[in-house]
């Protein structure tokens, strides 16, 4: 089981030596069970810290945020960040080092590892217990979760409430850090892919009218790409609002600039905008599930980057995030690639 008070130990040290200008971590909520971002400049501020199975963010987003930070800064500081990652969240950072839009020294990783369990899902654990409020969650002695309700504690096994992500997962502990907490415990994965087959044994009419439904209901209020650690364009070809405005930009070129959708939150518009986005994140989604999570209709979007994933571990045996040396899947090619599209 990882020890919190080793995580607090490490962080605390790199920041007295000066090694980074803050970290990146969790911190209990005053308001739910889940944790919430802290960023932390001072080492006696490291006792806020937390780690547990509530702990489902993946922190990696705020690395858009710094670099962009850096950008208006005339004299940044250009000491290393230091940022707190599970199994998933270390592989976006290998794909943002694999499109060189940051660079490892920008980065002091602190690696946890998820050992034999991971983190759970909110939907689940409520289901679980029943109307019963979980006021705190901890990870237990065996692969089981302790969960804290007005009733007093109660054990369940982390595979009952596991967010599927987690039942799925291909990374139980850090491909990249520079300190590890926890073991490097592999857990046996019979089928990675096995949240699709309901969908997929769908006959074609059915998935139609599934997905239709699912992408009906979308808002169009963008979370799960503000969300996306993937996300990171200063223009977004899917939101006609978002594209750069600089001093020198003349009104002319703002009122002319292309709109390749509407915003309306008609069926037609929302397809384009989940199947476009789901495009620009083959080969790069790490499958960290926010996108999903955080969104307000319950829309499956995991399904659909889910499904990319495997395409390109079966037509390519590519698989994001496991090593930043690796050409992109979408700007490289071997001669043996299948090439039934072009005949």
């Amino acid at each position: 089981m990882v020890n919190l008070e080793e995580l607090k130990k490490e962080a605390s040290q790199i920041l007295k030596e000066g090694k980074v200008k803050y970290i990146i971590g969790l911190q209990s909520s005053s308001n739910g069970l889940l944790p919430v971002p802290a960023f932390i400049k001072n080492p006696e501020d490291v006792e806020k810290l937390v780690w547990n199975p509530a702990c489902v963010y993946n922190l990696t987003l705020f690395l858009r945020d710094e670099k962009r930070r850096k950008a208006k800064e005339k004299e940044p500081d250009e000491k290393p960040v230091g940022i707190i990652v599970k199994g998933c969240d270390s592989r976006a950072i290998n794909v943002l080092l694999q499109e060189e839009f940051i660079k490892r020294d920008d980065v002091y990783i602190l690696g946890i590892s998820c050992e034999n369990t991971g983190v759970l899902d909110e939907k689940k654990l409520a289901k679980k217990l029943k109307g019963k409020k979980a006021e705190k969650v901890e990870f237990g002695e065996k692969d089981d979760f302790v969960i804290t309700t007005e009733d007093g504690k109660i054990k369940i096994a982390a595979q009952e409430v596991l967010s599927e992500r987690c039942l799925e997962c291909k990374a139980h502990f850090p491909v990249i850090y520079d300190v590890l907490i926890g073991e490097k415990t592999k857990r046996n994965i019979e089928n990675p892919f096995k949240s699709l087959e309901r969908i997929e044994s769908l006959p074609p009419e059915e998935r139609w009218k599934f997905w239709k439904e699912q992408i009906d209901k979308c808002i169009r209020c963008y979370a799960c790409r503000s969300v996306c650690p993937m996300c990171y364009c200063d223009e977004c070809v899917v939101d006609t609002i978002s594209f750069v405005v600089t001093p020198d930009t003349p009104a002319e070129e703002k009122a002319q600039k292309i709109k390749w959708l509407e915003k309306s939150p008609v069926s037609s518009e929302n397809f384009v905008y989940h199947f476009v986005r789901a495009i620009h994140l083959t080969g790069r989604c790490i499958d960290c599930g926010e996108c999903e999570r955080v969104c307000p209709l319950d829309i499956p979007i995991r399904f659909l980057n889910k499904k990319l994933e495997k395409e390109a571990k079966e037509l390519f045996d590519y698989e994001a995030g496991f090593d930043p040396d690796q050409p992109s899947l979408v700007s490289s090619f071997k001669d043996e690639d299948p090439e039934d599209f072009i005949r």
